[in-house]
């Protein structure tokens, strides 16, 4: 796997961020290109493996251990306490040197018997500082959001400056500070030296107890709402140089795979830099500098998006492009692939389905018109994304493609370049039907796994320079989904991803994981009234739906008589109107839909979501029994 090189920090990763035994967590960190590990106690108590063996098996991975967490319940306590936390101490800095670590990160205190006295505290971490320095550790402090007296990090800084130790420094947790809603700004006054750790970890906006959001919902930056870039700029301003360390608690992250769960790790360490890079102070920038990494693409909207089918689902897919006024205008000269257009909207139809007659349908790749694919392809390549391999004869284009985490493969394409992917394709005798008014492709919505819904996110933002707009989550028919849609400035490619948030036991839709692709319209009504008349089957929305409509909007009659003779679809909010309708389930799982943008509306008609999940089970029940009867 390539690694990104940098100038700037180490990149580090706890190993409670990642699922399995120390050796797998370890073994994961190296291969997705870590330079080094914090030791999480509970994973080394749990290992079989003496300190020294870890510590070679780190050596022979390229991995350094830089920290050694937590050691926790010490400063502000009786003095009883405080002797069974030196006995403690001691044996733990036995460990660390058996390790090769020499920072121990230490938690302020949840204990009750600890009290609220900054002058004890600090005394009791200079004596935790001097018998450390005895074995040539330091002692990173560290304000837990929810400690009982020192919960934010210019509490803990005052202690440590107290304590006045060369040995004694603070470590500073972006999820302590920014979950409190703390003022970072006050970094930039602590002295470099005296920053002995940082710890980044992004989650969510939620309400709820800080404890629980911590220990279950943190993320890798970029994957949350916190402003990383911003933190990690004051950060590296005060003078900071140790290393970028991921501890991040979640637990999707820790039931997944770990291999795939450090690649987004170290992805996202990778675009925080960068962001910095690109936005940052000038020392901040000069720190978090990273080589050979271009630019995100300038995106100018999607070349094409293939849909792979077999042989059960070939003619329904190629039946309702035509019901959609596409025309089959070309044949791949080696492959079993169509290309389907209208305007500026491209279809490919992939027949080379493993198994022909299972009936199956995917959004198998999508490609990105930008100006510089090879650039692209490379920026990919060095944030690990898996180069996709693919078998093409010498005189057909070589296309830059990656794979997503969820398999999706993702072009990089200049469709008017000459020797471009429409060379590949030989025209066929079809003249261009009349349309029905269709423009572009406005979005395309892929269905994640649970375990990949995170990571998609960070992988499309990351490696295409799309922004996220606002999540969203609704209560469909079978469970709660939740969504997040990325777009670039203009708005011209946009990927609306979703995930089941959870799935237990065999009752389930009649669709899984579906997909789709949503083309542009001008006028919508006359699209869907052209579609029907090539014979087109528009999903059907039932009444009850329309009576609503009518009843929340006063829409005018007209408006509201086309939204019923068309099973069309109506959203609106303070920036425009948005008008769709669908096409049943195509195959297994991909269906499609047409949109009309009405002034600003920039969302996807999510609270339309459940009466679509709804209207495409009645009529996979409907399809399946008139087939048995």
């Amino acid at each position: 796997m390539p690694t990104t090189e940098t100038t700037g920090p180490k990149r580090s990763i706890a190993t409670v961020c990642l699922s399995g035994t120390l050796e797998d967590k370890l073994i994961a960190a190296a291969e997705a290109g870590f330079d080094g590990v914090e030791i999480f106690e509970n994973d080394l108590l749990a290992s079989a493996d003496s300190p020294e063996t870890v510590r070679e098996r780190c050596r022979d991975l390229g991995l350094t251990i830089d920290l050694y967490q937590p050691f926790r319940d010490f400063e502000a306590v009786p003095p009883d306490l405080l002797e069974a936390g030196l006995r403690r101490a001691e044996q733990k800095f036995g460990v660390c040197e058996r390790l090769g670590a020499d920072t121990v990160l230490v938690c302020s205190s949840v204990s009750p018997d600890t009290v609220d006295d900054d002058d004890l505290a600090a005394e009791h971490l200079n004596l935790l500082a001097s018998r450390a320095a005895e074995h040539g550790i330091r002692i990173a402090y560290e304000a837990l959001a929810w400690g009982r007296f020192v919960n934010t990090y210019d509490h803990s800084w005052r202690i440590v400056r107290r304590g006045d130790h060369p040995n004694l420094g603070l470590c500073l947790d972006s999820f302590h500070i920014l979950s409190r809603g703390s003022d970072p700004s006050g970094i930039r006054v602590i002295p470099g030296e005296k920053l002995f750790f940082l710890q980044l970890a992004d989650a969510p906006q939620l309400s709820m107890d800080v404890l629980q959001w911590s220990r279950h919902h943190r993320l890798f930056p970029g994957q949350g709402a916190f402003d990383l870039t911003r933190f990690l700029d004051l950060v590296l301003t005060a003078g900071y140089d140790g290393p970028l360390s991921l501890e991040v608690f979640n637990d999707v992250f820790r039931q997944s795979e770990p291999h795939q769960s450090a690649i987004d790790a170290l992805r996202s360490l990778v675009t925080l830099q960068e962001s910095v890079t690109r936005g940052g102070s000038e020392r901040a920038r000069a720190r978090a500098r990273i080589e050979d990494l271009p630019a995100p693409p300038r995106t100018e909207g999607f070349a094409f998006t293939e849909i792979g089918v077999d042989d059960r689902s070939e003619a329904d897919v190629v039946g309702a492009l035509a019901g959609l006024g596409f025309t089959h205008t070309a044949q791949h000269r080696s492959k079993p692939v169509q290309l389907w257009e209208q305007g500026e909207a491209r279809i490919l139809v992939n027949a080379s389905a493993d198994d022909p007659a299972t009936g199956e349908t995917a959004v198998t790749a999508l490609a990105v018109e930008n100006a510089d694919p090879t650039a692209s392809a490379h920026r990919a390549e060095r944030l690990l994304a898996p180069i996709l391999p693919r078998e093409h004869r010498a005189d057909e284009a070589d296309l830059a493609s990656v794979t997503a985490p969820n398999g999706t493969a993702v072009f990089f394409c200049r469709t008017d370049a000459r020797e471009g992917w429409l060379h590949d394709f030989s025209p066929t005798p079809n003249p261009a039907g009349p349309g029905t008014g269709l423009r572009a492709i406005d979005h395309v919505g892929l269905t994640q796994p649970f375990d990949h819904f995170d990571g998609a996110a960070l992988f499309y933002r990351s490696i295409l320079g799309l922004q996220p707009e606002a999540p969203a989550e609704v209560a469909a028919p079978f469970g709660l989904i939740r969504s997040l849609s990325i777009a670039d400035a203009a708005k011209r490619v946009r990927i609306a991803l979703s995930v089941s948030v959870l799935r237990r036991g065999e009752w389930s839709p009649e669709v899984r994981d579906p997909q789709h692709i949503a083309f542009a319209s001008q006028d919508v009504i006359a699209s869907a009234a052209k579609a029907r008349d090539l014979g087109l089957d528009l999903l059907e929305i039932p009444a009850n739906y329309h009576d609503d409509l009518e009843a929340r909007f006063a829409l005018p009659t007209r408006l509201m008589d086309d939204l019923r003779e068309h099973s069309l679809m109506y959203d609106r909010d303070e920036d425009g109107e948005f008008l769709h309708f669908y096409t049943p389930v195509l195959g297994s799982r991909v269906f499609l839909e047409v949109v009309q943008r009405i002034g600003a509306y920039a969302g996807y008609g999510m609270v339309n979501a459940p009466i679509r999940m709804a209207a495409h089970r009645r009529h996979r029940r409907a399809d399946r029994l008139e087939r048995d009867a």
